[in-house]
């Protein structure tokens, strides 16, 4: 600006700040005095986010995430549990300070003030497995839809005018029992505590039909006019997601659950409506001070930051939202094969039950047969001469036998594999054995891949503490990949077990001879949906989920490969000394 061709901008400006008075600041002059003790409301059934553990006390990912908020900022909070319908109105009575789960609203933001969104939550319709499938809400026009009273999906369908169809429970799990036995026709509960209530009360007759039909922000909720409480809540939550302590909290109870919490859409409005203001004041500092300036400068670097970093949380999130989808796929494919295993055994288990009849059978009419053979000379058999079956007829049924004897134990590893593993990896396992059920799983893709496989298994190796499915798992995703490597069924796959005495480790390394990997992706083989086979099929996750199940093991996953030259994958797992084989 030339200020020598504007010398009528001082006159005015002296003006102005003479004569216009103040805008009177009694909104930001207000002190609500924080309790001494904060009264945190929760949902007595609503799991993982918060519910009472078996001894009664308040736990869940909403009640570890308050604690660590009230420790950084020095709080102390008393956590009173309820019905939700019961604590959604004691919110508004004043006899609970604040609510730490709460899907916001506009409806509800007439009378509460939200915190910015901890988590997002993602609601699913659920069904018995004989219903017919629906993909939207709006397919449940003229439906029994249960829900539970006063959640977010009861105001939601509401408000899109499904009143008359809905029936309300006082919890979640109510709802899905009511489904359950037979009453109604569907529910629309949120993904995750539907899924672990199903797991928990071994509801297998529901499935989700409809995922992801409504996503919800979940924050923290109080009293209009109790804004400062809240504003200490925000602050600690900011702590703990720089210290990563919120992540932390966060994979613990949620892990790979977990779906986005903040579109980039709301991040670009917040932002704009914080820049504007900040970009008039910019315009001030040309007159007023630099002091001011350096003020304002800072504060944008601020901002510039925090956008930054909601930035990194958003594609976090979607990458857990991609595993998510996954984890729904292997639930699936584990309610399948159990299904199918079943199915398997029936007709197998009458060969198992017939097999010894007829082999008595068949030693019964052996001396009748030998004697018409003695007496008339060879005859015919099945087509076959009786000189040649007599041998034949029992290597045959011995033969029939253990094929149905290998169908059976095939069938219960399947089992044993597809089920989910909720007991603690605290378990003496033997890598040997679990390493030969690896083998029988994948046999028929180690048969199309190559006739060349070999296995050596070191003798007296010490158990290794943990869990003997997981570990299966990943021995189960490296014998895939060495088989998914090789080019032609002469190219080899060696499999060795041994101990180091040095590092006390059981080690299991598998060799093959196929195409290898380049040096710039052998970092990278661990990285989540990190694949160089994604056009057959591949997602990523193999790898990247082995890793983590190592790493829960204290073990180490090492590659080893060369273009053209084949790989060497070593997993390294500390071996428990106390209990070794014999």
């Amino acid at each position: 600006m030339n200020l020598k061709n504007h010398r009528y901008l001082f006159p005015v400006l002296f003006l102005l700040c003479t004569f216009i008075q103040p805008l009177p600041l009694q909104a930001a002059e207000i002190d609500v005095a924080v309790p001494p003790v904060i009264i945190v409301g929760g949902d007595r059934d609503y799991p993982p986010y918060e519910f009472l553990d078996k001894n009664g006390n308040p736990t869940g990912y909403n009640v570890e995430l308050t604690r660590a908020i009230a420790d950084v900022m020095g709080m102390e909070v008393e956590f009173r549990f309820g019905g939700w319908s019961e604590m959604r109105t004691a919110l508004l009575k004043g006899s609970v300070d604040v609510l730490q789960g709460i899907s916001y609203s506009n409806d509800r933001a007439r009378t509460l003030t939200f915190s910015p969104p901890h988590t997002i939550i993602s609601h699913a319709i659920f069904a018995r497995k004989e219903t017919p499938a629906v993909n939207s809400v709006e397919k449940l026009r003229g439906k029994e839809i249960v829900v539970f009273q006063d959640g977010i999906m009861h105001d939601y369908l509401n408000s899109l005018g499904f009143a008359k169809e809905l029936f309300l429970t006082d919890t979640p799990a109510d709802a899905l029992r009511l489904l359950a036995s037979g009453k109604h026709d569907y529910a629309v509960l949120a993904m995750l505590p539907g899924m672990y209530i199903i797991r928990e009360l071994k509801l297998s007759n529901l499935v989700p039909v409809a995922k992801s039909i409504s996503s919800q922000r979940y924050c923290y909720a109080v009293r209009k006019g109790n804004e400062e409480l809240l504003a200490r809540f925000n602050e600690g939550l900011a702590i703990l997601k720089k210290t990563g302590r919120y992540q932390e909290i966060y994979d613990k109870w949620l892990g790979v659950l977990g779906p986005p919490k903040v579109a980039w859409e709301k991040v670009v409005r917040y932002g704009s409506i914080v820049l504007v203001p900040l970009l008039a004041i910019l315009a001030g500092t040309l007159l007023w001070s630099r002091t001011l300036h350096k003020q304002v400068a800072r504060r944008t670097s601020e901002l510039a930051q925090e956008v930054t970093e909601r930035k990194r949380a958003l594609e976090e999130l979607k990458l857990h939202q991609s595993k998510l989808i996954q984890a729904d796929k292997m639930a699936s494919l584990g309610v399948l094969v159990a299904g199918v295993a079943h199915e398997i055994n029936n007709p197998n288990g009458l060969i198992l039950l017939n097999m010894p009849i007829i082999k008595d059978v068949y030693r019964d009419t052996e001396e009748l047969l030998d004697r018409h053979y003695d007496d008339q000379g060879d005859f015919t058999l099945g087509g076959l001469p009786y000189s040649r079956m007599r041998t034949e007829v029992p290597h045959l049924l011995d033969e029939m036998q253990e094929a149905a004897n290998r169908i059976k134990r095939i069938v219960e590893e399947l089992k044993d594999f597809s089920r989910q593993d909720s007991s603690p990896a605290t378990d003496p396992v033997d890598i040997n054995l679990i390493a030969q059920a690896a083998i029988r799983l994948t046999e028929p893709s180690i048969r199309a891949a190559t006739i060349l496989f070999s296995a050596e298994y070191a003798a007296g190796l010490p158990l290794v503490t943990g869990s003997s499915q997981r570990i299966e798992q990943v021995l189960i995703n490296l014998i895939l990949n060495a088989c998914q490597a090789l080019t032609d069924n002469g190219q080899s796959i060696a499999l060795t077990t041994s101990y180091d005495q040095d590092t006390e480790s059981v080690i299991f390394r598998l060799r093959d001879q196929g195409v290898g990997i380049t040096p710039e992706n052998v970092s990278r083989l661990t990285d989540p949906f990190f694949t160089t086979k994604r056009e057959s099929g591949g997602t990523g996750l193999g790898l990247s989920v082995s890793a983590s199940i190592v790493k829960e093991h204290e073990g180490s996953l090492q590659f080893n490969s060369a273009p053209g030259e084949g790989t060497t994958v070593t997993l390294t797992l500390p071996c428990n000394r106390r209990k070794e084989l014999t």
